[in-house]
């Protein structure tokens, strides 16, 4: 097992055990890829076939209206991206992911997904308990976006990304936020 591996065994341990069948079947179907800064990682005209855990680096989901790109959301170190609706339906959906910075992460084909949850019945556990986390987080953010000024959005936003808030561009934070750059530029000057 390479040490970059540990960090995904890890991930599936906090939520299920994983017998020695399971882990190998993990690193034979998980394939670590690279992308530079920049790099768009999935196009919202192409259907999803991959979900990539995050090893290294920073990604922003985000889509397009009237020309503008809207940040949905970020992703760092130790966490799954991938358009979920696209991946999960297989069909067109509305988000792109770029990578914010140079990222390494393990991609797993949905088909070698839907192998794992065949033929090791705990997987279907494992998806369960951590999408529950997910969907907590994006009831929260709704919440957060209907009901809450631009400086409840603002604390909102520090204590969901407390860790990666400093290595996020101010305009995606904004449009994240619902906000222009300047309001977020008095949020965030000191009173």
């Amino acid at each position: 097992m390479t040490d970059t591996f540990y960090p995904l065994l890890q991930q599936f341990e906090k939520y299920i055990p994983v017998n020695e069948a399971l882990r190998l079947e993990l690193q034979q179907r998980c394939q670590l890829q690279t992308f530079q800064k920049g790099a768009l990682i999935h196009h919202a005209s192409r259907v999803a076939t991959h979900s990539y855990f995050i090893i290294k680096g920073l990604t922003r989901t985000y889509f397009l209206k009237n020309g503008a790109e809207i940040s949905e959301y970020f992703s760092c170190e130790n966490e799954w991206i991938n358009s979920p609706k696209s991946f999960i339906q297989q069909t067109l959906d509305i988000y792109h992911i770029d990578a914010l910075e140079t990222t390494e992460a393990y991609a797993l084909h949905v088909k070698d997904l839907v192998y794992l949850f065949d033929n090791f019945p705990i997987m279907e556990r494992y998806a369960r308990l951590s999408m529950g986390s997910v969907f907590g987080h994006l009831m929260e953010r709704i919440t957060s976006q209907r009901f809450s000024t631009a400086k409840e959005k603002y604390d909102h936003f520090l204590q969901t990304y407390h860790d990666i808030y400093h290595r996020l561009p101010l305009g995606m934070v904004a449009s994240y936020l619902g906000i222009t750059q300047s309001t977020l530029s008095r949020l965030r000057a000191p009173k």
